[in-house]
């Protein structure tokens, strides 16, 4: 009879990605973040983001920034531990990932979305929502390791682009406008 082994070498990640969920979503449970959305129904997807329902659900228009997240994470970990295995790697942007999503519900940034950005109404993300923009991240950073540099960057153009026709806002936008806010370009992105 053939005794029944485990390869550790394969396990251990999935215990320190399931941990960094689990530890996400308890620190998340803690600040008051709601499973889902307050609506009762737990849509996957939800366009609008002068709803309530943005943020809520488990993607959004948002969502794409946070597959460019993984694409900006999957050439910085590269370019700082070539050598270290990829899933280790994917780990890594999924824990920064974790960290960003924890931050980004603190009373303190959610404050400074409503006052800096078009986000006026913005509550927070829900928990599924959060566990959706981990997962995004997870999406880009392995697209962009599959696909290359030159397509990666070709990728958060184009991604970018829609973004700023279709919602007025992206990646690029957010950030800005969270740590330098420019009254001309929050105006701007308020025409809907």
């Amino acid at each position: 009879m053939k005794r029944f082994e485990i390869d550790r070498n394969k396990v251990w990640p999935w215990i320190a990605f399931a941990l960094v969920l689990m530890g996400t979503v308890f620190q998340l449970h803690r600040q008051g973040r709601i499973w889902w959305c307050a609506c009762g129904r737990p849509f996957l997807w939800d366009g609008d983001i002068w709803s309530a329902h943005n943020s809520q659900h488990l993607v959004d228009p948002y969502s794409f920034t946070h597959v460019l997240h993984g694409v900006v994470f999957c050439g910085i970990v590269w370019l700082v531990i070539p050598r270290v295995r990829l899933v280790w790697r994917l780990w890594l942007a999924t824990f920064i990932e974790s960290l960003w999503e924890i931050l980004e519900n603190t009373q303190l940034v959610v404050q400074r979305y409503r006052e800096a950005t078009i986000g006026l109404g913005y509550e927070g993300d829900s928990i599924a929502n959060s566990l959706g923009d981990v997962a995004c991240c997870a999406v880009g950073f392995l697209l962009a390791w599959r696909i290359g540099v030159k397509y990666s960057i070709i990728l958060f153009v184009v991604v970018e682009l829609a973004l700023l026709i279709c919602v007025r806002d992206n990646l690029t936008l957010n950030v800005l406008m969270l740590l330098y806010p420019i009254d001309a370009i929050k105006s701007w992105q308020m025409i809907h």
